[in-house]
């Protein structure tokens, strides 16, 4: 029986666990729902058809975004279980016994970073950037859709930990020798590996679709130097992905080496050393860090352009920022040697370099600070978003500059300043910035727009929230609290830890908004239609095409004389007029191979946690074999033919005319 289901044993299932089994019966409960709601409105065939198989570009960005958000509902539990915990754990163990705080610890991070923000980003990207430069969709269709669903593999994988088994009790970079075998004897490490691994080959093979993308696909007229700025902060950031994600392949794959076969790269033991785990798991750290607020910056660029009417302050300033910024993540890591005790010249060197880094940042605010200046900016929910950024990433990003001295971070890198200043720029840049994308594109990708009132009230409770759950932690690092702690004795950090737990509430409401935000928007779709395609008087060509966008995105590409190049049209007078007939349309046809390649990675990885050899070949074989019959299908594309295009542009014509009448 053992060896048939290798490791796992009914002991694995943590039945004996209230707060897990509530949890997981929640989870069972809404999944049981919505597979009841499918079956009762015979749903299947169309989620199937439209959505499982799609190959669209922005039914995938939609779907992208849709689990970054279920996500973060997850890994926000996680923060709250956390802020609780430390509330109440002066001279008490408080709510959660050790070996549970530490999975939430590390679930929490993993979830964030991988799982909510990674996908927020790719999503928006996936929606916007082919639209921005006039492409009917990405290089590699096939590959677009496998890399969500590999996506989609992992986040199962960590969310099975919860149910069957363990997550990893390291923190969230599963640094050794903790996460060895000899101190993680469990299967937590190895969900963490797994889920980590296919998750981030869908990542991979992102970037490389994007880079090809962008360098490719761009409409007759545009050259680099007349690309939007968020189109060029997303070829920066797939840039820094296809760098860096290999490099977190490689350094899981030694660390599952480690404890699969005893290898020793990140043990004492037979010439190995933990800290190489730790220079490799930061080549692609730090670089992580700009990977996500690359694309943020470039969505403020956007939303400031347009809501100040104008065009973009220094563009090539900006252009050049975002390139700078782009090399230098890569010279950046090492600064974690300071950690190393290396010598004073390394640690001026790389501290040096870490400084350097803000000063693009710097011209970036100075820029849509300027475009703002007489631009009569409109305060929607989206530019402030961009103001409760501008203000919050500063400090974060003056606190990161701080301890690039290496003698402030000696002694504070341990503390809570560090967990507070990677949460400014983390949340005040990057979900700050994709909250305020979300908000600028949904009409876009849905044809209404988000509700003004719950939006902005979502926007104060989360500023609020921010500034009350992070700056006590700026304090309490100053105090000498160290980081990871479950419990401690210092009676008067505990104000403090209250103060943050009442932050943690104020954001709590903030995502309520949110999704009452969602909730009411549905509702009164009718009343914030966007029947233009273009409700925001925008600038850039994602703005031309109709709401949401036709399959094929545009009948005939567009030609581009400008940066702005909607914002040009529309001053020269220029228009799509509706022709007689267009050429045909190539387009990619739908595939479920993608799907089905995910899910035996998700068996494979499944199997490969729990020592199911067995079960691994035939997770692993079934990948290869539906991969093989992908590549020899030969039936995956097809043409739009004249007529077609001709009826959908007459019917988007006729609701434009009716849409001006009215």
């Amino acid at each position: 029986m053992s060896t048939l289901f290798g490791k796992l044993t009914l002991e694995a299932i943590p039945y004996h666990e209230p707060i897990i089994v509530g949890a997981v019966g929640m989870m069972v409960l809404g999944g049981l729902g919505i597979i009841g709601l499918l079956t009762y409105f015979g749903k299947w065939k169309y989620l199937w058809n439209e959505w499982v198989t799609s190959v669209d570009h922005k039914k995938i960005g939609i779907m992208y975004v849709l689990v970054a958000l279920v996500m973060l509902l997850r890994g926000f539990a996680d923060a709250l279980m956390m802020r609780t915990q430390l509330m109440l754990a002066h001279n008490s163990p408080g709510i959660l016994p050790p070996e549970h705080y530490d999975q939430i610890f590390t679930a929490h991070g993993v979830i964030m970073i991988f799982f909510v923000a990674m996908p927020f980003m790719t999503g928006l990207v996936n929606l916007v950037v082919p639209l921005q430069i006039g492409a009917r969709d990405v290089a590699f269709p096939f590959l677009n859709t496998l890399s969500f669903w590999l996506f989609v593999a992992g986040a199962a994988l960590v969310n099975l930990s919860l149910g069957v088994g363990e997550f990893a009790r390291t923190g969230w970079l599963a640094y050794p020798p903790l996460s060895g075998i000899q101190y993680s004897p469990g299967v937590g490490v190895d969900y963490y590996i797994w889920a980590l691994q296919i998750s981030g080959l869908g990542t991979l093979l992102t970037g490389v679709n994007f880079v090809v993308t962008i360098l490719k696909m761009r409409a007759p007229g545009m050259n680099l130097m007349k690309m939007p700025v968020f189109t060029w902060t997303s070829l920066c950031t797939m840039v820094l992905v296809c760098a860096a994600f290999p490099v977190l392949t490689v350094t899981l794959a030694l660390l599952s080496l480690d404890r699969y076969l005893d290898f020793h790269f990140f043990t004492n033991e037979l010439g190995g050393n933990p800290m190489m785990y730790i220079n490799l798991i930061w080549i692609w750290g730090h670089p992580e860090v700009y990977i996500l607020i690359l694309p943020a910056f470039g969505m403020f660029s956007e939303i400031i352009s347009t809501f100040s009417g104008k065009k973009l302050f220094g563009y090539k300033s900006m252009v050049y920022a975002t390139a700078a910024i782009m090399v230098l993540s890569f010279l950046v890591w090492a600064h974690h040697f300071f950690t190393m005790g290396s010598g004073a010249n390394v640690n001026a060197f790389f501290g040096i370099a870490t400084m350097i880094i803000s000063i693009p940042t710097g011209v970036k605010i100075f820029n849509w600070l300027f475009t703002m200046y007489r631009g009569r900016v409109q305060m929607t929910v989206p530019v402030l978003w961009t103001l409760g950024f501008i203000v919050t990433f500063v400090i974060g990003g003056m606190t990161g500059v701080l301890l690039a001295v290496p003698g402030a971070d000696f002694v504070l890198h341990n503390s809570l300043f560090l967990i507070a200043h990677f949460h400014n720029v983390i949340i005040g840049g990057v979900l700050f910035g994709y909250i305020a994308g979300m908000n600028y594109w949904f009409p876009k990708a849905f044809g209404f727009k988000l509700d003004e009132r719950l939006g902005k009230a979502s926007f104060w409770c989360w500023l609020i929230g921010f500034y009350l759950a992070f700056m006590p932690l700026y304090v309490l690092g100053l105090m000498g609290m160290t980081r990871r702690l479950n419990h401690y004795e210092n009676a008067a950090w505990q104000p403090w830890l209250i103060a943050a737990w009442v932050g943690a509430l104020f954001i709590a409401a903030g995502i309520g908004f949110q999704v009452l935000q969602l909730v009411v928007s549905i509702k009164n779709r009718k009343a914030l239609a966007d029947t233009t395609g273009d409700p925001w008087n925008g600038r850039t060509l994602e703005w031309m095409t109709s709401s949401p966008p036709q399959f094929y995105n545009f009948a005939e590409e567009p030609r581009v004389h400008d940066i702005d190049e909607l914002a040009y049209r529309k001053a020269h007078g220029i228009k799509g007029d509706l022709k007689t007939s267009y050429a045909p349309i190539h387009m990619p046809k739908n595939t479920g191979a993608g799907f089905i390649i995910s899910a035996f990675s998700l068996v494979f990885g499944f199997a490969a946690i729990w020592h199911i050899w067995w079960l691994a070949i035939v997770g692993f074989v079934g990948m290869i074999v539906t991969f093989i019959c992908r590549s020899n299908d030969d039936s995956i594309d097809y043409y739009v033919q004249s007529p077609e295009v001709v009826a959908i542009e007459t019917a988007h014509h006729q609701a434009l005319a009716a849409a001006a009448k009215a």
